[in-house]
């Protein structure tokens, strides 16, 4: 394979704050590159350089040995680089329809003002083809689709610029088993057609099934590429962390108090039916579920985001409404949810104006808000969070996506908080970050508070959790203890499957 890209010698700075230092990143036609690196270690800065979204202080990039210097990304596309988003939402326009999504690159390029809507749709068809996606509705809104095929849309989008290089930016978070699957054999059609791919991803498991080589990216600089079939998980993550992330997450115990919050009988009359669960004091409980099961809208029923039709809601032994998240946090309920960008923080303000948002009235005098004392909370949640940030002003949207979360978690830590609600808390977040929000979880639950902690990833219900509610088509099919539960029974009920001493006529469905 020819090469078809290179990048060296790439440095840039923000606000005096050396971000990359030395970064090189080389791709071949018709390989799949994984981009690797603890949360803040400057892949995503790198790839933003190359996608046109930053222009690099210092350092050259080339195609196919020839040098190219663009401002924009629209620049980038024309040159055949192509990325695609972890957040698919915000690069599909719900209002058109598949056709017209796919073709948008080139209709904001001009052009005729008069379209043929036949040719158009048979030429979004072939590239739709192309990929296996030709089960899409060209006419359909882009708003009815799921995200894996928004996913797909984007990517079809990029082909038919002519996409020489596709990044992908952590494509399989929102995605099942299945979908995945489907995106990998997406991916090696693409590799066969010469496309170089850029593959960023937090899935070792996924990376190592995948990509054919694996650059390692810390503090700014590339530490090392390795070829894939020549490395290992482990050694990875020693080279992502430098060697200072030895031991794994070991739960400890915290003392398990009275009873915080019951729910009998929730409905919300689409999702969720049925629903009942109890948590205590000091307790983490796991709610686990496949794609779609329904952890989300569970979790949103409980903050008051999410409209109930039927149920009741008890806290600390009281019955409490829960009609808005603003009940919610009176209540003394958090939730700190999956969409962290959209939902979670307010991606343009500071860190200190997200640290403190929540508390503001505490922080205000009359129409006031107390700067001094702000700032102050502000430092205190940074050092005791590990948040990597120059200083407090740095606006949110610059921080990497574990920094991100540790502030989207932080705004809660308060005592008049005693309930945290955390859906898919480690989406998009590399080891170190996950063993800082695991570490965090402990020592809120050994204060006391109750958690409710949502995740598809088995493994991480499995270390975190005192009990495991298991979900599967909007209801809680099976309640473990920690100590019988397993992968292997956790995925059977979560699928949908029956154990064997509960059904005499069946041993397995799934």
């Amino acid at each position: 394979m020819s090469t078809l890209l290179e990048m060296s010698g790439i440095r840039k700075s923000f606000a005096g704050v050396k971000v990359l230092k030395d970064a090189q990143f080389h791709l071949k036609e018709g390989e799949v590159h994984a981009l690797l690196g603890a949360n803040g270690a400057g892949k995503s800065t790198l790839m933003k350089i190359l996608s046109g979204a930053y222009t690099q202080d210092e350092g050259d990039i080339c195609l196919h040995a020839e040098k190219k210097l663009y401002q924009t990304p629209k620049e980038a596309k024309l040159h055949g680089i192509h990325c695609v988003y972890q957040e698919v939402d915000t690069a599909i326009v719900h209002q058109l329809s598949v056709a017209e999504n796919i073709l948008l690159d080139r209709l904001s390029t001009g052009g005729s003002f008069f379209l043929n809507k036949r040719s158009l749709e048979k030429e979004a068809g072939t590239v739709l083809q192309r990929i296996g996606a030709g089960n899409l509705s060209l006419g359909s809104s882009a708003s009815s689709l799921s995200l894996a095929e928004k996913q797909l849309v984007l990517i079809a989008r990029a082909l038919l610029q002519d996409a020489k290089v596709l990044i992908l930016d952590e494509p399989t978070a929102p995605l099942s088993l299945a979908e995945t699957d489907r995106l990998f054999d997406v991916m090696e059609e693409l590799k066969k057609e010469g496309v170089g791919i850029v593959f960023i991803s937090h899935r070792l498991p996924e990376v190592f099934g995948i990509s054919d080589r694996i650059t390692v990216m810390r503090d700014g600089e590339t530490v090392d590429t390795l070829e894939t079939t020549a490395t290992s998980p482990e050694q990875v993550v020693d080279t992502m962390l430098g060697g200072s992330f030895r031991q794994e997450f070991v739960k400890q115990p915290a003392e398990i108090g009275e009873q915080l919050i019951e729910v009998k009988g929730l409905d919300d009359g689409g999702k969720l039916g049925g629903i009942d669960l109890s948590l205590r004091e000091g307790e983490v409980v796991g709610v686990v579920g496949l794609v779609g099961a329904g952890k989300t809208e569970l979790a949103k029923s409980l903050f008051g985001a999410s409209p109930v039709e039927r149920g009741s809601f008890l806290m600390k032994g009281s019955e409490i409404n829960l009609r808005s998240p603003r009940d919610a946090v009176k209540n003394g309920i958090a939730l700190v949810p999956e969409e962290r960008r959209k939902e979670g923080l307010f991606i343009h303000e500071s860190v200190q104006h997200n640290l403190s948002f929540p508390t503001l009235k505490t922080l205000s005098r009359t129409l006031w808000i107390n700067r001094r004392a702000e700032r102050k909370l502000a430092l205190q949640h940074i050092e005791s969070l590990g948040i990597r940030t120059a200083h407090e002003d740095v606006l949110l949207n610059d921080l990497s996506g574990g920094n991100q979360q540790k502030v989207s978690i932080g705004k809660w830590l308060t005592d008049d908080a005693s309930v945290f609600l955390f859906d898919e808390p480690t989406k998009g977040v590399d080891v170190g970050a996950k063993k800082d929000i695991f570490n965090l979880i402990q020592s809120l639950a050994q204060r006391g508070k109750g958690i409710l902690y949502f995740s598809c990833e088995i493994q991480e219900i499995l270390a975190i959790s005192d009990r495991i509610l298991i979900m599967f088509d909007g209801r809680i099919v099976k309640e473990l203890n920690a100590g019988e539960a397993t992968q292997e029974t956790i995925l059977l009920y979560a699928s949908g499957g029956t154990a064997v001493n509960e059904r005499e006529d069946v041993r397995l469905t799934i």
